[in-house]
């Protein structure tokens, strides 16, 4: 792999992992177009044997990279959620062995959305450790990630139908077309009118006492800004997850479960977790953003599991390209996920529809 390749694969990833149109899709389909001594890097992604592998060795560098990038931005955010699931699960422990059964002690939104996060990773967690070996070897070839890119186009635009029809349904107004102007969003879906008592915990004070919370954390955050984000925009982010925390924990292990398709190369991560906040009633500023926070511990993992390769004779070669790949990887993706919790504030997902469908069918057109 030259140093050429490992910016032009790293940038892609960057990019690629946080906009929903599959880094894994682009992975296999752009050194595929290439042809040539790119192309040993599409035949290197798909064999058996992962552990003498140097471009999968690469992609998990780059993987720890994007993973970090998104520690990084929502810093401030995870402390408060990791805050959240130290003072719950103690109390949810002593909760459970009063009652004898498997019961939740959550205050607040933070211990909620820690809670929602775990029960939303766990599905796509074991289908990974289990059958990535499948998907890679079966899936991983240019072909079959063009059709799972093009399928990815419409499931980005069935969740842009589904979304427009509830809003018609709620407003009892026709949604216009019209992507120039903000979406305009009259009313949030019904879950977010009233908070629901949260479970195992009857005396929640619900979206009544919102102004603070029984920890005596105020909801509007006055915290200086952290990884590049204003204060005000820090406030944003708690707002909206005090929005996603209204979610029932079966919507969230639901949306959490679509991951797994993301393990087919072509299908987006990002894409199908928004598609699924969507379908259950999330906007797409709150999707987004709960896309986001479902990755992170997902894409972690899955990099740190596979580090050990880079020290073995897989990564022997190619120390100076992961070096400068997770510098390019890390960078690009920080900045696309600015640029997307500011575009899905008044946008959708449309226009990267359309790119998966043209992408797509030109691929499969391509190498069939």
């Amino acid at each position: 792999m030259t140093y050429f390749q490992a910016v032009v694969i790293a940038l892609i990833q960057g990019v690629t992992e946080m906009f929903p149109i599959s880094s894994l899709g682009h992975s296999v389909l752009v050194p595929a177009w290439f042809g040539g001594s790119w192309q040993t890097l599409v035949t290197q992604s798909s064999q058996a044997d992962s552990e003498s592998s140097f471009y999968l060795a690469y992609i998990v560098a780059l993987h720890c990279a994007t993973a970090l990038a998104l520690l990084w931005f929502f810093r401030a955010d995870w402390i408060r959620i990791i805050r959240g699931f130290l003072r719950s699960l103690p109390a949810s422990v002593r909760l459970s062995m009063q009652e004898r059964r498997l019961r939740l002690s959550v205050l607040d939104k933070d211990e909620r959305l820690a809670w929602m996060i775990i029960f939303a990773t766990i599905p796509v967690g074991l289908t990974g450790l289990l059958l990535e070996h499948v998907f890679r070897t079966l899936f991983a070839k240019p072909l079959a990630a063009a059709v799972f890119l093009f399928v990815n186009g419409l499931i980005l635009l069935g969740a842009e139908a589904l979304r427009r029809a509830s809003l018609r349904k709620q407003d009892g107004v026709t949604v216009t077309a019209d992507r120039a102007a903000p979406l305009q969003e009259p009313a949030r879906p019904q879950w977010a009118a009233a908070a629901p008592a949260y479970s195992g915990n009857p005396g929640y004070p619900g979206a009544a006492a919102t102004a603070a919370s029984p920890h005596g954390a105020a909801t509007v955050s006055h915290r200086r800004p952290s990884g590049g984000r204003a204060a005000a925009d820090i406030a944003d982010a708690e707002r909206s997850d005090e929005r996603i925390s209204k979610l029932p924990y079966k919507d969230a292990f639901i949306i959490g479960s679509s991951q797994i398709l993301a393990l087919l190369a072509g299908i987006s991560r990002s894409g199908i977790t928004m598609a699924g906040g969507l379908w259950r009633g999330l906007d797409h500023e709150d999707a987004a953003r709960f896309a986001f926070l479902l990755a992170t511990p997902v894409i972690l993992a899955a990099g740190v599991l596979k580090v050990p390769s880079l020290a073995g004779s897989a990564g022997a070669h190619i120390h100076g390209q992961v070096i400068v790949g997770f510098i390019v990887c890390g960078i690009a993706g920080y900045l696309s996920v600015r640029f997307l919790l500011r575009w899905f504030q008044t946008r959708t997902l449309t226009p990267f529809a359309i790119y998966c469908l043209a992408f797509g069918l030109a691929s499969v057109l391509r190498f069939i």
